[in-house]
Parts: C-alpha cells; sequence; structure tokens
C-alpha cells in the first residue's frame, strides 16, 4: 500500500509533532530528497537528534530520533509556511527572524535548503519552507 500525499513536508513535519505530542524519541516515514534535505537541516540546527536513510525496497526509509530516551524535544512548535496552494517567497530583506532569533525558518533557494541565518549570509533569498522553535 502507498500512501500519496501532495505535501511530503507538511507530512514530514506532522509526524514530528505528533510524535512530540505522544511522548515518542523516533519516527521512520517513507523518504525523499526533500524530506531528507529538510530533516538534515533541523538536525544540523539541532532540534533533532539523530536522521539517517534506511535502505529498503522499494523505497528507502527515513529514521528521525528526536531525542534521547528520557529526553525531552528540543522542538516547541514547527509549522509549514508555504502549502502548495500558497506559496510564501522571501528576498533576502524579507527572510523572517522567529522568536527574536531563538528560532529559524528554513528557506528552498537556487542553493538547495537553507537556514534563515545562511541564506541571508550567502545573500539568497526563496520560498520560506518551514518554521521551527
Amino acid at each position: 500500500m502507498s500512501i500519496q500525499t501532495t505535501d511530503p513536508v507538511a507530512d514530514l513535519l506532522t509526524r514530528i509533532r505528533n510524535a512530540i505530542a505522544v511522548g515518542k524519541t523516533e519516527i521512520r516515514v517513507p523518504t525523499s530528497k526533500l524530506k531528507f534535505a529538510v530533516a538534515d537541516k533541523l538536525q544540523k540546527a539541532n532540534y533533532l537528534e539523530l536522521v539517517e536513510v534506511e535502505d529498503v525496497k522499494p523505497r528507502g526509509i527515513l529514521h528521525i530520533v528526536i531525542c534521547k530516551d528520557g529526553g525531552v524535544a528540543r522542538i516547541n512548535e514547527i509549522k509549514k509556511i508555504s502549502t502548495p496552494g500558497r506559496r510564501i517567497y522571501a528576498g533576502v530583506s524579507e527572510i523572517p527572524k522567529v522568536k527574536s532569533g531563538r528560532g529559524t525558518v528554513l528557506v528552498s533557494t537556487s542553493k538547495g535548503i537553507m537556514t534563515g541565518q545562511e541564506a541571508i549570509k550567502n545573500k539568497l533569498g526563496g520560498e520560506i519552507l518551514v518554521k521551527v522553535w
């Protein structure tokens, strides 16, 4: 059985949000390049503990460890900003700050997925994908 969603990133974020709400420490989701890029940036921004791809047939599985056993999740809120029906684009000067710099946004630029700070540093704008703090 294959479950196809119109917005795979929103599905990933919902699974992470639901896992945090019920106290799970890890999740497994069907992988894609975009899901892996988003999860990898969240790991590098220190919101997730571990992100790895498990190679299984017919499609890989993205294994995400939200926090260590007995630990507390570092994500307070995670939200999809740009949706398939309403894309949100921002130039380099319009990239939003989240919680006065305590949070971050993920931006899809011409050079790949970046955090808001990386996009500003590289002077790139793009589609605002995710807000997290």
